[in-house]
């Protein structure tokens, strides 16, 4: 059991686990969903080659991915209020490991829809361990900095998906597939291969005592809890619209990216792809960078600022074509770095006994990576991907002003 400690962090009895190493195990899932989400975009671009899909077609990765977790975020929710973050957290792996195998079938079956079932299964996994592992880093020490402490485990994300692109680039893209049959080979090792790794992952977990925060504790210690519905709270339901527009602006520009610099330059995918991944290094930079300078700058108002740029890095974008855009495009990464833990972590600040569902209800929010990519990819088939970035910046001005304004407590 956990409970909370005079300087307002919480403390655990010797059963109840250690908090490092619980915060260091926390911080591996990070990776894990950071390689099965930025491998969307090399799928995208490599079935829309071998399948002949349009973009419109082809987004379908995301919406069973990002739909995956508006099925399943309040579940999760429920099923942790009740049995705690360790098994939610252990059965989100588990999820995530039988999706990984059930590729291989999808591959031998030759079957598009077959793979989208084992994407969603994925996912659901993804979605449970994310309804989990954000609010437990949030808590897992002082209440002061948990968007800082939030902004570090979600760092080491970017070392995942760093992975996603370098695996398009070195497997997928290289195989140079010409068949369907070529084409799903190709995915086939990198899924299998993972879902391995994550049941090593879900051994170490059953196997290592995790302590089990009280969000019951913080309310009745702290004073800070609330007897507003959760509705009620502003700083909550602008936390969930603006996480749903912010995963609907990074299903856009991460699963398209690809086709963005193709069509601008004269790079291959293959190319574009290892340029994604050194978008992921600024990505995974700048969530370090940005973590140190929220010992300077409050979280909310660098995401105001780091919003800000991103709109007038699309809107340029949009207007100009050359290596001179694909450049801006790939500084994209490293501003968008915070948007996610940051908007998650102001959220659901001092919701108290509420925290888990509240963090069920913005991770639904992440929805929006089902519900944009394809509005965007129909922009981008009726005139240009180019032009389609003026949807994603129209998302990023709502998502600066939450940060300015929108996730201050009332």
């Amino acid at each position: 059991m956990a409970e909370l400690g005079s300087s307002g962090s919480f403390k655990t009895t010797e059963t109840g686990g250690n908090y490092k190493v619980a915060f260091a195990l926390v911080t591996s899932l990070f990776f894990l969903w950071g390689f099965a989400i930025s491998m969307l975009d090399p799928l995208n671009k490599h079935f829309q080659n071998v399948l002949k899909l349009s973009l419109t077609e082809s987004s379908w990765v995301q919406v069973v991915t990002f739909g995956a977790y508006f099925v399943m975020a309040l579940p999760a929710g429920y099923f942790m209020k009740k049995y705690g973050y360790k098994k939610g957290i252990l059965a989100g792996l588990l999820l995530y490991a039988v999706g990984g195998f059930l590729v291989y079938p999808a591959g031998e079956a030759q079957s598009w829809t077959f793979f989208l079932v084992a994407l969603f299964v994925i996912a659901c996994g993804l979605a449970i361990l994310e309804t989990a592992a954000n609010p437990y880093a949030s808590v897992l020490g002082p209440r002061e900095n948990s968007e800082q402490r939030l902004n570090l485990a979600q760092s080491f994300n970017g070392l995942g998906v760093i992975t996603g692109p370098l695996v398009g680039k070195m497997i997928v893209f290289a195989a140079h597939a010409e068949t369907v049959e070529q084409g799903f080979d190709s995915v086939q090792l990198p899924y299998i291969t993972v879902a391995f790794i994550v049941l090593l992952v879900t051994v170490l977990f059953y196997r290592t005592p995790m302590p089990e925060i009280q969000e019951e504790t913080l309310v009745a210690e702290s004073g800070q809890g609330s007897s507003k519905k959760l509705f009620q709270n502003t700083h909550f339901v602008g936390g969930v619209v603006a996480q749903f527009l912010n995963v609907g602006a990074q299903g856009c520009l991460w699963g398209f990216f690809i086709n963005y610099v193709t069509e601008v330059s004269d790079l291959s995918d293959a190319d574009a792809s290892g340029l994604q991944a050194f978008g992921m290094v600024l990505f995974m930079v700048g969530r370090f960078v940005s973590t140190f300078l929220m010992r300077y700058v409050k979280p909310n108002v660098l995401l105001g600022i780091y919003g800000a740029i991103i709109v007038a890095i699309l809107v340029f974008a949009s207007q100009i074509s050359g290596m001179a855009s694909v450049y801006l495009i790939v500084g994209f990464f490293f501003f968008q770095s915070i948007t996610f833990p940051t908007i998650f972590a102001l959220g659901v600040k001092d919701m108290g006994k509420d925290t888990k569902l509240a963090g069920s209800y913005i991770i639904m929010g992440i929805v929006g990576g089902a519900v944009f990519p394809p509005i965007m990819a129909a922009i981008a088939d009726a005139t240009s991907t180019a032009t389609s970035l003026l949807l994603p910046a129209g998302m990023f001005a709502i998502i600066a002003w939450y940060g300015f304004k929108g996730s201050q407590l009332r």
